[in-house]
């Protein structure tokens, strides 16, 4: 199975209008599609390389009804784009995966899209996409493609880095062994994290490509109840607790989104007074690191920087994560305790 990358993300939300126009004005998305208004409605949101779809349900029947009362607003979909959406079903099928829906071919003057779905983890659907269209299509004779903006966007953003999914205690080798076998994934890193009483394991597992990357998380059940549980706890179950968003200069990219209204987790400056003992001379100089609130860490390759935003969400499970590669391919040894730390100090100041 050739998976090339990420196609796009759907969520399920109550109000995609409202949705929509939060990541316009504060993330910088511009709105390039929309339905017809039928049993839903669909909004397509792009930024650089990152298609995002926002699907309300407008009847108790479309599946974004049940997944919205379950769940809350959270990502529905993760969408892999292929060669051939029909082999890719098939041989997933084969290997294990509980199939959703059969390829369905969508066209219109000329343009053509391949799509076919099987189940991911708790709610989360994959959906295999296969295109033979221009850039500007996106589901011919389904999404209706507006015309572009006049005025060019600043494109802050470039393309999906990973996931960060949180999966119920006992669920995260079979989970791992799952996308294995079935997508042929492979582990790149895994990390047991303890922060006082309590405890997570992770693993992370990414795509031949190197271009779908998920990061797995369980609760340790032998520790007192973290955020990991009250995740799965309001959430309802296995989902998406954060997409991560790639940038090419975090602190002006932070400087520019904290003006337009995003709020981002805030980092004690103690954490910046022992930076340099701990990773030596960041890439990035440690004032603007510390004006802005970014973390740094490193792997064997380089370094990377990140930012958390706070949820906002009605549950305080889904949320966005900026990150900023310098070189690094994976997520060094401190990335999901230092989000798992600020979280937490989230909890005290909120």
């Amino acid at each position: 199975m050739e998976i090339q990358g990420i196609d796009h993300v759907e969520f399920y939300v109550g109000d995609a209008q409202q949705s929509a126009f939060y990541l316009c004005t504060a993330l910088g998305f511009r709105l390039c599609g929309e339905t017809e208004p039928t049993d839903h409605r669909s909004l397509l949101l792009r930024q650089g390389g990152i298609q995002v779809v926002l699907t309300s349900a407008l009847s108790e029947h479309h599946p974004a009804a049940e997944f919205v009362r379950r769940h809350g607003d959270g990502v529905a979909v993760i969408a892999l784009e292929t060669a051939s959406a029909a082999a890719a079903y098939d041989t997933a099928v084969a290997a294990g995966a509980a199939p959703l829906a059969e390829p369905a071919v969508y066209e219109h003057e000329g343009a053509r899209v391949v799509t076919a779905e099987v189940a991911a983890f708790g709610d989360v659907v994959h959906r295999f996409v296969e295109r033979h269209c221009g850039p500007e299509e996106f589901l011919p004779g389904v999404m209706n493609v507006l015309a572009p903006d006049p005025e060019p966007g600043d494109e802050l953003l470039s393309t999906v880095d990973h996931f960060a999914v949180c999966l119920p205690a006992g669920g995260l080798r079979p989970t791992v062994e799952h996308y294995q076998r079935v997508f042929g994934f492979r582990q790149i890193f895994e990390e047991f994290i303890e922060v006082g009483d309590q405890a997570m394991d992770s693993k992370v597992v990414q795509s031949p490509s190197g271009q779908v990357t998920l990061t797995l998380i369980e609760p340790v059940t032998s520790k007192r109840p973290g955020q990991i549980d009250e995740f799965l706890a309001r959430h309802n179950g296995a989902g998406v607790q954060h997409m991560a968003l790639l940038t090419d200069d975090i602190v002006s990219t932070v400087r520019t989104l904290t003006e337009r209204g995003v709020t981002f987790l805030r980092t004690p400056g103690s954490y910046y007074d022992l930076l340099e003992e701990r990773l030596g001379e960041p890439e990035v100089r440690i004032e603007e690191l510390r004006e802005t609130n970014v973390l740094v860490d490193q792997d064997h390759h380089g370094q990377l920087f990140q930012i958390f935003t706070r949820s906002m969400h009605v549950r305080r499970t889904y949320f966005m994560e900026v990150i900023d590669r310098h070189g690094a391919r994976t997520f060094g040894s401190g990335n999901i305790k230092a989000l798992y730390e600020a979280v937490e100090r989230e909890k005290v100041t909120s």
